[in-house]
This record gives structure tokens, sequence and C-alpha cells, in this order.
């Protein structure tokens, strides 16, 4: 008999088609009436967007969310969202700008909606990360969880195919290692499979038709699930690995995602059975860490470190890194397979334990 925990993380999902115009409403629903909205540069016209349907209940645009949230951009909304008498933030993109959105609500009483454009899945979990001096930190505060999620497929069908790819692919680490979690339960297992076949089969539309309405909901409902199997558990070596290279080297997050999974995977395989079983089940394929590779390779994903920008010799502080504080790992983490995990990645090289 499997026994086990397990704790719901409370927030309201709004999943459908044309969801965003209920923006204001749901604002008003948390009792807010001065609402910033959050976005990178690039999506500053959705955000603006997105303060013109909330009219008198806009505290205006603030569009300086950057990846891995910098402590000093982290503090510069803060004082921007108090300068403005914002009561709550909407962050609409992805990842980073959820993530500077989890920054302004770990020091503040302000609640966050959050709009995902991608599949990045942060919404729905309580996780933060804040990066300090090169060095990425992360931990868990329900504080940070977003009050409200709109997901609506609508707001994807324009992600360029590239960057739909590997964000799925960074939603399916989410899942897949919450099927070894130290904390795992048959509930959160149910969603991470669902999750992962979910976002398999849309990503296979995407690449066919990149504006193909059904793949993209595929890919949204994938990533929800996801998320929610990320913000429920705990995770391990492959979060792990991309925290360090992501925020040391400030690597793309979910490229390099993309590139570690099914190698770190490989590493924990013969130390849980059942899950890369779950994987290689939701995927179609025979061995699941492989599969991912392949299924990367087949959908256009990067595949190796080197063509980030990582430099040979940067494995060593890398694997130095990720051996100072180490995440709990079903797999003892030791020092020279780890450094062989990460030549394969840097490589492109197929996945081994």
């Amino acid at each position: 008999m499997l026994d086990f925990t397990y704790v719901a993380q409370p927030s309201r999902v709004v999943f459908a088609k044309g969801s965003l115009a209920s923006v204001a409403s749901e604002v008003e629903a948390l009792g807010c009436s001065r609402a910033l909205v959050l976005c990178t540069p690039p999506q500053r016209d959705q955000a603006e967007a997105v303060a013109k349907l909330l009219g008198p209940l806009s505290a205006g645009v603030f569009d300086g969310a950057q990846m891995h949230v910098p402590i000093e951009n982290a503090r510069k909304a803060r004082e921007h969202a108090a300068e403005v008498g914002a009561d709550c933030c909407i962050a609409i993109g992805g990842g980073s700008t959820v993530g500077l959105g989890k920054a302004i609500a770990m020091e503040s009483p302000l609640p966050i909606i959050a709009i995902p454009t991608t599949y990045a899945g942060s919404e729905m979990t309580p996780v933060y990360g804040i990066t300090e001096n090169g060095v990425k930190r992360t931990g868990k505060d329900p504080a940070v969880l977003p009050k409200t999620v709109l997901y609506d497929p609508d707001l994807s069908s324009t992600l360029p195919v590239g960057m739909s790819i590997v964000s799925g692919m960074n939603a399916i680490a989410h899942a897949a290692e919450g099927l070894y979690a130290r904390d795992g339960n048959p509930v959160m297992s149910l969603l991470a499979e669902e999750g992962i076949r979910a976002l398999a089969k849309g990503m296979k539309g995407i690449v066919v038709t990149a504006d193909d309405a059904e793949a993209r909901g595929d890919c949204l409902y994938g990533a929800w699930l996801c998320g929610t199997v990320l913000g429920h558990v705990g995770m391990a070596l492959h979060h792990k690995l991309c925290h360090t290279l992501g925020g040391s080297f400030n690597l793309p997050h979910a490229e390099t995602h993309t590139i570690v999974l099914p190698h770190a995977l490989a590493y924990n395989a013969p130390a849980a059975p059942e899950a890369m079983a779950r994987i290689a089940r939701a995927i179609g394929a025979e061995d699941g860490p492989l599969g991912l590779h392949e299924l990367a390779k087949q959908l256009g994903a990067p595949t190796a470190l080197k063509d980030l920008g990582v430099e040979e010799k940067d494995l060593d502080k890398a694997c130095e890194i990720a051996l100072s504080n180490p995440y709990w790992n079903p797999r003892p983490i030791e020092a020279a397979p780890l450094r062989a995990l990460l030549q394969r990645a840097w490589e492109g090289a197929p996945p081994a334990a």
C-alpha cells in the first residue's frame, strides 16, 4: 500500500476560449480596484490590451519583466507598484512575467492574477525564483501563488512554433519529476501522465499547423496539469541543474529544460522505473528518457547546451554548483556521473544512465 499526504493548493482557474474578456470582473472578485499589468518589453501590446479591458481598474503597465527575475528588477517592480497605488497585479506572459509577479507578492500583500501566454505552468505553483549575484535562489511560499489564473487558448495562438515547443518541454519536465517526487501521491501521478500526454500530442499538432486551435488547447491543458504537479510536490536533480545553468550562465529557461530533461531522467531511471514507464506510455515510446530526446529532435527543439553558448570549460563549474546544495533525488547525486550527464547534454548525445 502506498502511504502519502495530499494538500491541495487553493486557486481559481478559468479555462475557456475568450476568457481574457473577464479580466475586469476577476479583479473586482478579489476586492481590488487598481491593477498593475506586468509583462516583458516584447509583450507590451498585449499588456496594453489588458489595461484597456480593465478601464478605470487599471493602474498602468510595467513592462520590465526579465528572465530568471534579477533581484534588482524585482525591487524596481515593487517600488513602481507602490508608486502607482496598485492593490493587485496581473501578469500576462510566460514564466518570467509570472515570476516577477511572485517576487512582488513575496514582500507585499498584492494578490496576483496570472494570464499565461506560454506553457510554462508556473502560474499554478507557489514556487518562486530570484537571481542575485549570478546565483538563482528558489523556494516555496503560499503567498506568491496566483489567486486567479485565466487560461485563454487564443492568447498562445501567435506564440512562435519554436518557443511553443521548448515551453511545452519545460512543462513536461515539471510533471516528469513529479512522478518520482519524494512527496508524490497518486493524484499528482495521474495529472502528470495526462499532462505529458496532452503536451506531446499538442506539440506535434502545432508543428504541423502553427495556429491549430485544438492543438493549442491541448498544450495549454497539459501545461495546467503539469504546473499543478509542480505546485504540489517537490522537484529533484533536473530542476536543480536547470536552475544552476540558467541562473549562473544566464541561459534561456525553457531551452535549458528541454535539453537537460532527457539526461536527468536517464540518470534517475534505475531508481524510478515506474515513473519512466509512465513517461514512455504518455509519449508513445519504448523508453521515456530516450523518447523525450527523440521527440525534441522530431519537433525541432535544441538538444545541445553548446548551442546555447555554454562553453565546455563551464561544465566543471556547473557541476560544482549543483553539488554544493543539491535537491533531494531518488538516485544519489555523485560528481562523476553528474559531470558525465552534463557532458552528454553539452554535446547533444543520446541520454544514458
